[in-house]
């Protein structure tokens, strides 16, 4: 069965870069994106994931917020916060949440080892 991925980030340009890594990690990848926090909440509610990557700024609600209410519909859901908001703060939060973090540019090797086999 194929690895379920979704790629939540407002930038067209994160989202293509990220798409890329994560086929690199995972060739078997179906990979669904979602340009904000209304839509990653939706898609993610709607489908099943292997594991989300959620960028934290984005117009409207930020990722945290929104990974937070995944959470709590979705018990258990891993989502990796991938961001270039690498403040001890956001970081703190999602440690809080239990949602593992991973500065932008997303090297390959980090990403792999938190996505996992």
């Amino acid at each position: 069965m194929p690895h379920t991925v979704l790629v939540v980030d407002d930038s067209r340009v994160a989202r293509t870069l990220t798409r890329k890594l994560v086929a690199e990690i995972w060739s078997d990848a179906v990979v669904t994106e979602a340009e904000n926090g209304e839509q990653a909440l939706a898609t993610a509610t709607a489908g099943s994931f292997d594991v989300i990557l959620m960028d934290m700024n984005m117009p409207g609600r930020d990722g945290l917020t929104v990974s937070g209410e995944i959470q709590k519909l979705k018990p258990g859901q891993r989502i990796i916060l991938v961001t270039a908001n690498v403040q001890d703060a956001v970081r703190e939060r999602a440690t809080a949440l239990g949602i593992a973090f991973l500065g932008k540019p997303p090297q390959k090797a980090d990403l792999a080892a938190l996505m996992g086999p």
